[in-house]
């Protein structure tokens, strides 16, 4: 792990406002490490900048909190919500992204344009990855 931490993907303002534990279980952080082993760091990497987490684990009860779906990847420890500040770059990060995956050099389950590219939502599966690209509004 270079770039990121599996610290760094359990923080949450919400939870901590909240007094929430979001602590993960030693499974729970074994998927995360391979998300930022197989997708989290080799994007940073490529891309060259930072790249900020917006969201990363939840437990259930902050998953609650802030309104995710009980099928979240998130809750799994499988998945981040990440940006580089704008929508305009979030757009170059996310075909960036893809280009990568088209290269051959990462695979994924989910990438997500969420919002119009307000943020991406990238998660990982393994065996299991779908290589699905959605837009959301």
């Amino acid at each position: 792990m270079t770039y990121f931490t599996i610290e760094e993907l359990c923080v949450s303002d919400t939870a901590r406002r909240r007094g929430i534990d979001n602590r993960p279980s030693a499974a729970i952080a074994g998927k995360l490490q391979t998300l930022i082993e197989q997708l989290l760091d080799p994007i940073r990497a490529a891309w060259g900048g930072p790249i900020a987490v917006n969201s990363g684990y939840r437990s259930p009860k902050l998953n609650a909190a802030v309104g995710g779906v009980s099928t979240s990847q998130h809750l799994r420890g499988e998945a981040a919500d990440i940006t580089v500040g704008t929508p305009a770059e979030n757009k170059r990060l996310f075909d960036k992204i893809l280009e990568m995956q088209a290269a051959g050099k990462i695979a994924f389950d989910q990438l997500i344009d969420e919002s119009g590219y307000k943020w991406i939502h990238i998660s990982y599966r393994a065996g299991a990855n779908r290589n699905q690209t959605l837009h959301l509004k």
